[in-house]
């Protein structure tokens, strides 16, 4: 059936896992509530990934408390800060241009 499909040109639509139809709304609301240089500005997608490294680092510190994260090491939560540190250097001395 799929190689008929394929030949008359009607390839069936890709078929989108359960767990994504729930989430894709989810992103879209939340990227439709970020500001535009989060989203469309040149070099968003550094932005983007830098604040992510920041979150996560700020997650790890107040989580660093509980039991199962205790079991990390110094080092690794240091590596973690230093990378969120580079992320930001790296977009404030060679930010995006347009092209």
């Amino acid at each position: 059936m799929r190689n008929a499909q394929a030949i008359l040109g009607r390839a069936a639509p890709p078929r989108v896992p359960a767990l994504l139809r729930f989430v894709q709304p989810a992103v879209e609301r939340l990227q439709a509530a970020l500001p535009a240089s989060l989203t469309s500005l040149p070099g968003w997608q550094q932005r983007q990934r830098a604040l992510r490294v920041w979150a996560a680092a700020g997650l790890l510190m107040v989580l660093r408390p509980l039991w199962p994260l205790r079991l990390l090491p110094g080092w690794l939560v240091g590596l973690l800060l230093v990378w969120g540190l580079l992320e930001l250097l790296i977009w404030l001395w060679w930010p995006r241009r347009w092209r």
